[in-house]
């Protein structure tokens, strides 16, 4: 690197590199249902925010007009994704929460609502719900919340990183299991 770094605009380090902008991943997952209250959420968002970096995997909802876009992302572009992320925003999903805390990363999540069209049921609202008061996702119900938790992450990327915990992972699947049964008939 020599004395590059030195050359960056004052920002957040990592290691030798000084880093300036945000990097945020936010993925819809591949339901059918569009959720194009959490694409543009993001994407006005990343009109607010010239100098981050927003990704966006945004499935059957309306491209963004800003972030970079892509309709469905291969697992290993998924990855890659969620590796380099100082921020992660996702829907409710149980799997796709699991899959970015398995990446080391907390998730911002938004949960889909019926209401919205945006899913068969509110499960994801009552997951999140539950998941956010034990701290395994940061919840944001409006884009105010969504841009107060992306401030955070700037202030201290480091609180939105979390070790493998593969115990939490499957309290979380077996509470998920125990929310689908009590929607059971």
């Amino acid at each position: 690197m020599g004395g590059a770094a030195s050359q960056l605009p004052e920002g957040r380090r990592r290691g030798a590199l000084v880093v300036t902008g945000l990097a945020v991943f936010v993925t819809v997952g591949t339901d059918h249902h569009p959720f194009d209250r959490l694409v543009a959420w993001c994407d006005e968002w990343a009109r607010a925010h010239p100098d981050d970096r927003v990704t966006i995997q945004y499935g059957t909802s309306e491209p963004p007009a800003t972030a970079v876009g892509h309709a469905y992302l291969a697992p290993a572009e998924l990855a890659e994704g969620l590796a380099r992320a100082d921020a992660v925003v996702c829907h409710g999903g149980p799997a796709t929460i699991a899959e970015i805390r398995a990446a080391g990363r907390l998730p911002i999540a938004v949960p889909r609502r019926k209401a919205d069209g945006e899913h068969v049921d509110d499960h994801q609202m009552r997951y999140t719900s539950r998941v956010a008061r034990e701290g395994v996702v940061c919840l944001a119900d409006s884009p105010t919340e969504l841009a107060a938790l992306l401030d955070r992450v700037r202030s201290d990327v480091d609180a939105f990183r979390v070790a493998d915990d593969e115990d939490r992972v499957r309290r979380s699947v077996e509470l998920f299991g125990d929310l689908m049964d009590a929607l059971a008939p």
